[in-house]
């Protein structure tokens, strides 16, 4: 059984729904949460929210943070994570900011800097990692650390 198949029984028991809000995967952890027939039962929504405009308009992401942490921080995908969570009304939300590459990377946030981030009603994880690969593979590999990481959850 692969890892969206699991998470996908665990919500169905638990009668929860999860959302997701994406900024370097640019959609595709919501396209994986969507692959499998009747995700409609805890998939409700996504957000792509790419540019910083679109973090403080559609996530309410405070611009403050955006000015002094950047959106590849601990800091943006918490507020990534608690604004998909209170607009979808889900019971988990999933964030993802980090650079993807070929280009985009400094000293301290280097290409394949990816930041997650993980709500539930009661509160807020966040994890970083960095990926190795090209831009394709930074994405990829991405995706399916957002889904461990729900997992993971899920399990305690």
């Amino acid at each position: 059984m692969s890892m969206l198949e699991t998470i996908t029984q665990e919500l169905v028991t638990l009668n929860h729904t999860v959302t997701c809000a994406e900024s370097c995967t640019g959609g595709l952890l919501a396209a994986e949460f969507t692959r499998l027939s009747g995700s409609s039962a805890w998939f409700n929504m996504g957000y792509v929210t790419y540019s910083n405009h679109a973090k403080t308009k559609l996530l309410n992401v405070n611009e403050t943070t955006l000015r002094h942490y950047g959106a590849v921080s601990e800091e943006c995908v918490r507020e990534m994570a608690l604004g998909a969570l209170i607009d979808a009304k889900a019971d988990y939300a999933l964030s993802i900011s980090g650079i993807a590459g070929p280009t985009g990377g400094t000293a301290d946030k280097p290409v394949g800097l990816v930041w997650f981030g993980l709500a539930s009603k009661q509160r807020i994880w966040a994890k970083h990692k960095i990926f190795a690969g090209d831009r394709s593979d930074i994405r990829q590999q991405a995706v399916e650390f957002a889904l461990q990481f729900l997992h993971s959850y899920l399990h305690r």
